[in-house]
């Protein structure tokens, strides 16, 4: 099911996707910007107010791949 997020001052739609869908790949940017048409025309940093569609993209094909980091320094 579609969700519709409401803008805060300068949101950017990556970092909205990240929140919604917990990643950005798998072109999900892109999907959100073809399910806003205008959208991408508001420049990165989005005005507040605006209503987005959050299209219902389902589970993921793959899951992102974690990597672990190693501290040389503790």
């Amino acid at each position: 099911m579609d969700v519709t997020y409401t803008t805060q001052a300068e949101d950017m739609v990556d970092a909205i996707c990240k929140r919604h869908y917990g990643h950005t790949t798998a072109g999900i940017v892109e999907k959100v910007l073809s399910s806003n048409p205008g959208l991408s025309g508001q420049g990165p940093l989005l005005p507040a107010g605006i209503s987005i569609v959050l299209p219902d993209i389902g589970a993921p094909k793959s899951s992102p791949q974690i990597k672990s980091t190693v501290n040389l320094w503790d």
